[in-house]
């Protein structure tokens, strides 16, 4: 980590004031106006503010961080060293955000000279600059050259260095408009280089992307986007290979990829294929049979590929590239689409509160973002996505089950309390149902789960020495336990009677 100008600016006062005006880098404004945190838990280190409120941090890897006091971040320097250089040089800097080297020489010079110009009727920049500059050991760049490496520290923001308020779990805005490449483009990065490599013919690539499941459904999914009249062979071969993975999407791609061609010979292998185990015959439902002609597999084909698939990638569910890329290792690209998605929803939610809104918000995304955000380990904004869900359910059914949730996201995050209040409100769903959905509910595997989160409460109440708590909450488990019959009665006999016991070692 570069800090030598940091190092002196705390050791040298004068150089300390002269960084805080004209150039708005002020030490002892390094409070910012919120909480906050990396979305990917990175450790953050304010060091300055400015007099808009903005506070200046350092990221692990020495990264410098700004974020307004308006909910607007991004990363302006891979150093301190260099985000004052871009300070020193830019005085203006947050007016030429939206800048960048393809502006060309003449427009950047032209920016930056007005801004200057204003400043100088209020600063003594033109002393300023130069002494700072020699005191810290900055070198001195043509404006050209700083807006170039604003730029580039700028779209370093996303992935790695996304700002998130630490209490509501929102993401912070980006400082800048420059355009980035869609979620997509990484994520089929390697499949397209694997497809290239297929079509080239090597049996050993073959055999490789066949038996990586990663490598085979990207390879799918670049050939779904990039149709070729040779591919039918190395389509048949990923096939032949994505049933292994059961039923998914891609094993659907493939066959659908293979039945366009309407060769007949290829129907014993997709019924083959669709006899793998009872998912993957649901899912390839409707298939032709055996002495089809091309023609109707060409159609069966055809409608599958236009109501599931295609050939425009921006057609694609986003959850589609977020679980490629966590696929990949592509962890913090999945975050990011992720909770800028759970940003768009509660944006959304707020403004059909508004007393002109046409219709109720669809609330399946948040299901299925709640469980990508699991299977990220990312349960704090799985639980954000979760309490939205289950604010927005209808029917006791789904307003159970979708409490019954909360609540372990909330006992898995240590927020005992949250979780006590949440089983509260579900107990007083049961009590005074509004509808008959969950008939018989004490008999069933869900009656067993919410038995057992009752008890798993307990036991995390337990485990923090809350011990009032841990009796109420046992209270509560063995009153649902009692209401419990059949099968879901004797599923949660055994963890009852251990935290029982766990329990009366209180006493």
């Amino acid at each position: 980590m570069t800090d030598h100008a940091l190092r002196l600016l705390r050791q040298n006062a004068h150089l300390a004031e002269l960084a805080a005006f004209p150039f708005d880098f002020d030490l002892d404004r390094a409070d910012h106006c919120e909480p906050v945190r990396l979305a990917s838990g990175g450790p953050l280190l304010p060091v300055a503010g400015d007099g808009t409120g903005g506070t200046y941090f350092v990221c692990a890897d020495g990264s410098v961080l700004y974020a307004g006091s308006e909910g607007a971040a991004g990363i302006i320097g891979s150093s301190v060293d260099e985000a004052l250089e871009i300070l020193v040089g830019l005085p203006g800097w947050r007016d030429h955000l939206d800048l960048s080297p393809s502006d060309g020489p003449e427009k950047i010079l032209a920016a930056v000279r007005e801004t200057e110009d204003e400043f100088r009727e209020d600063y003594g920049l033109d002393e300023a600059r130069p002494e700072l500059r020699a005191a810290l050991g900055l070198p001195e760049r043509s404006p050209v050259e700083l807006i170039g490496m604003l730029h580039t520290a700028l779209l370093r923001t996303e992935p790695d260095f996304l700002l998130l308020n630490a209490e509501e779990g929102g993401a912070y805005d980006l400082l800048d408009r420059h355009p980035r490449p869609p979620l997509r483009e990484p994520v089929l990065a390697k499949g397209r280089t694997d497809l290239a490599a297929l079509r080239a013919g090597d049996r050993t690539v073959w055999d490789a992307v066949a038996a990586d499941p990663v490598r085979r459904r990207l390879a799918l999914r670049a050939a779904q986007f990039d149709r070729a009249d040779g591919d039918l062979e190395l389509l048949r071969h990923l096939l032949r290979h994505e049933t292994e993975s059961s039923m998914t999407d891609e094993l659907r791609l493939a066959a659908v990829l293979v039945g366009l061609r309407g060769h007949t010979e290829d129907l014993p292998l997709l019924h083959e294929v669709r006899e793998t185990d009872f998912d993957t015959a649901c899912g390839l439902g409707g298939m032709p049979g055996p002495d089809a002609d091309g023609a109707e597999l060409r159609e069966w084909a055809r409608e599958l590929d236009e109501s599931l698939f295609g050939t425009d990638p921006s057609d694609e569910p986003l959850f589609t590239w977020t679980e490629l890329a966590a696929d990949q290792g592509l962890t913090e690209l999945a975050r990011v689409a992720l909770i800028r998605r759970l940003d768009e929803i509660e944006l959304d939610q707020d403004l059909l509160r508004l007393p002109s809104a046409p219709k109720a918000l669809d609330p399946s995304p948040l299901r299925t973002l709640a469980h990508e955000f699991e299977q990220l380990g990312d349960r704090v904004q799985a639980l954000r996505a979760q309490c939205l869900y289950a604010s927005l359910r209808d029917t006791v059914g789904d307003r159970v089950s979708a409490r019954l949730t909360q609540a372990r996201l909330e006992r898995e995050t240590g927020q005992l309390a949250d979780a006590t209040r949440t089983l509260a409100a579900l107990r007083g769903i049961l009590a005074a149902p509004a509808d008959d959905s969950l008939r018989q509910w004490q008999g069933t595997n869900l009656g067993r789960f919410i038995a057992e989160e009752h008890y798993a409460l307990t036991r995390a109440l337990a485990d923090a020495d809350l011990t009032e708590e841990a009796r109420a909450a046992l209270a509560a488990a063995e009153e649902i336990r009692g209401r419990l019959t059949g099968a879901a009665a004797t599923a949660v006999r055994e963890p009852a009677e251990e935290v029982a016991e766990q329990v009366r070692d209180f006493s």
